[in-house]
């Protein structure tokens, strides 16, 4: 079962995201990427990958995000 998008997305000062064409592309996003990871995750597990360990690689992709606000130059 794919989740929904949150019902609110915070901004860095803690206020709600308003913009409803921000709130648009936040919901598309957060539907594309749940779908995609979803699609690796039933992969992984038909080819026999462990469901824990497959959980843990995923929590280490998004551990390992960067921030544009911290590249130089962004």
């Amino acid at each position: 079962m794919i989740a929904d998008p949150p019902r609110l997305w915070l901004q860095p000062d803690g206020t709600p995201v308003s913009c409803v064409e921000k709130l648009r592309m936040l919901a598309e996003n957060h539907a594309e990427l749940a779908q995609v990871l979803q699609d690796a995750f039933d992969d992984a597990i038909l080819m026999g990958v462990d469901e824990q360990a497959f959980r843990r690689i995923l929590v280490e992709l998004v551990n390992g995000l960067e921030s544009p606000h911290r590249r130089p130059g962004g």
